[in-house]
């Protein structure tokens, strides 16, 4: 075994990082729709040959991808017979690794010189997989089979040529077909942009030296997380989060947590959480562990990303809770709305035990809003797909971002200007919801005011949010952000959804709009401790 010095392990390290971040970069200029070509709903990187574990990923990536990547890596792993050079794997089971069926993993095996060297995947949002409902976001599913077409690993290249019998079954189950060939081959063009890039690293520095380098990353990102965790006192944390309700039962979901530091492992343990649910709400185990993993990484920002960033956390499988869904549970709100309550009773743990590192709870919804229908003026049916932002919650330094991302990742909102160009619809209203934030010595950030009309054609509107029954709640002393909501306009009549933040199937006309106000965060602190200057600031500026 060769001696790798600080420097060059370092330049290593940003290589592969950096590898990663050319397949995000060729993924989404690639890709057709633009849930990936414009929010950014997508993830690339690489994984161990034998394990399946995340040697690296960009930091352009969604971070609850994660873990749920390596997961499905391994599943192609130990279910993948005659592996050639080109293959590429797709799966979108969520018993398998996965997250919700619209999140569709592809799977490349990378030879060098002959011999399988390591992993490459990635994983795509696409607008629809079938289901119930256009956009699969099926708020009253009850089975698995209701939210869309759900795929084991499957070979969908074999040595480089794509499968036309598997390409034709796909294309026969999910709305709006012809466009969904832009995306595939967009996912598997980054896989190949990824296998040159690495190809040109293990030139550089040899097979067996970039191995013993992958080797060093690791065991430093996890001695990186342990000193990290050493920081804090040896103690037990707890706290709760709750979903809105499932979109069937009209009850919240209790996610019960404790956090427990012992040496220099952290213990989550998820005893007491909500039993499976009727309704969309479940998570499955892969998308769980994810969720803590991200939780924990906002935290410690300057720990790298891989396998070893995660190994000190030792979380125990929530059986027996709709945190550990198994078939036929549905699942389309996991990754997009229960991850983020799981992050949210992490964030509510660990500012206990760090109070000036950790924020007040973030708005915490993706805020999963699908339009399908037909344009009359294009003559061709459409499926549009929304996300949006939230307010931070507020912290030890300043107030909370207002807008901001999803807590899962760096997906955006994409340009209203490129969704009227796409789709027969019109914002008529884009703003900050001013007064959102939850008050505090430093106040949570603003959500986000939005409507969109329906200007032709018909068309069903769904949508699967949350923190509608709750606001993000506020730390030591700080309020609560105001909570989700979602009005529906049709000619003279308004209507709220029975479930707040869920519904599916609503019939729209020309002239209808949908209103949505995102939550705000959670405010940080006493308000009456406030600054007054930042009191007279808001003032100023209209807030």
């Amino acid at each position: 075994m060769t001696h790798i010095d600080p420097v060059t392990l370092t330049v290593i390290q940003s290589g592969l990082h950096q590898v990663c971040n050319e397949m995000d970069l060729a993924h989404c200029r690639a890709a057709f729709s633009p849930i990936i070509s414009e929010s950014q709903d997508r993830s690339n990187g690489i994984y161990h040959r034998n394990s399946g574990e995340l040697i690296a990923q960009g930091e352009l990536g969604l971070p609850i991808f994660v873990g749920t990547m390596q997961f499905s890596t391994q599943a192609v792993i130990a279910r993948a017979t005659d592996i050639d050079p080109g293959d590429i794997f797709m799966v979108n089971d969520p018993y398998l690794g996965g997250t919700h069926l619209m999140d569709v993993r592809f799977v490349k095996p990378y030879f060098y010189r002959g011999k399988l060297y390591a992993w490459l995947a990635n994983t795509g949002h696409w607008p629809d997989m079938g289901g119930m409902v256009p956009g699969g976001f099926s708020a009253h599913a009850t089975e698995i089979e209701q939210e869309g077409l759900r795929l084991p690993p499957v070979k969908l290249y074999k040595k480089g040529e794509l499968d036309q019998e598997i390409l034709s079954i796909l294309m026969s189950n999910i709305r709006i077909s012809e466009q969904r060939i832009g995306d595939i081959k967009a996912q598997a063009a980054a896989l190949l942009v990824g296998e040159r890039r690495l190809a040109e690293i293990v030139d550089r520095y040899g097979a067996d030296t970039l191995r013993e380098a992958i080797v060093l990353i690791r065991d430093r990102a996890a001695e990186r997380m342990r000193a990290e965790i050493r920081r804090m006192p040896e103690a037990t944390w707890r706290a709760e989060a709750f979903v809105d309700s499932d979109g069937v039962v009209n009850e919240p979901l209790r996610i019960a947590l404790a956090v427990t530091r012992k040496g220099d492992t952290l213990t989550f343990d998820f005893a007491g959480s909500s039993k499976p649910c009727a309704g969309p709400m479940n998570s499955v185990w892969a998308t769980t562990y994810s969720a803590v993993c991200l939780g924990v990484k906002h935290i410690f920002p300057d720990v790298p990303i891989n396998a070893g960033t995660f190994a000190p956390l030792h979380i125990i499988r929530p059986e027996g809770t709709f945190l550990d869904a198994r078939y036929p549970r549905p699942v389309s709100g996991c990754a997009a709305e229960v991850s983020q309550r799981i992050a949210e009773a992490v964030f509510l743990c660990l500012v206990q035990a760090l109070p000036d590192e950790v924020t007040a709870a973030p708005a915490g919804t993706s805020g999963n809003f699908a339009l399908g229908g037909f344009d009359p003026a294009r003559g061709a049916g459409y499926v549009m797909y929304q996300i949006t932002g939230g307010g931070y919650g507020g912290n030890a330094q300043e107030d909370g971002l207002s807008n901001g991302c999803s807590t899962i990742g760096i997906s955006k909102t994409a340009p209203v200007e490129v969704m009227e160009q796409y789709y027969p619809v019109l914002f008529t209203r884009f703003a900050l919801r001013e007064g959102s934030g939850g008050a505090g010595a430093h106040r949570g950030g603003f959500g986000v005011h939005y409507e969109v009309e329906l200007l032709r054609g018909e068309a069903r509107a769904s949508f699967v949010m949350d923190h509608g029954r709750f606001g993000p709640p506020g730390v030591l002393g700080g309020g609560d952000g105001a909570p989700n909501a979602v009005r529906i306009h049709r000619g003279s009549e308004t209507t709220i959804p029975l479930h707040l933040s869920k519904d599916q199937g609503i019939a729209l006309s020309p002239g209808d709009r949908v209103e949505v106000m995102t939550p705000g965060g959670g405010g940080y602190g006493d308000p009456f401790t406030r600054d007054p200057a930042l009191v007279a600031q808001d003032l100023r500026r209209g807030y």
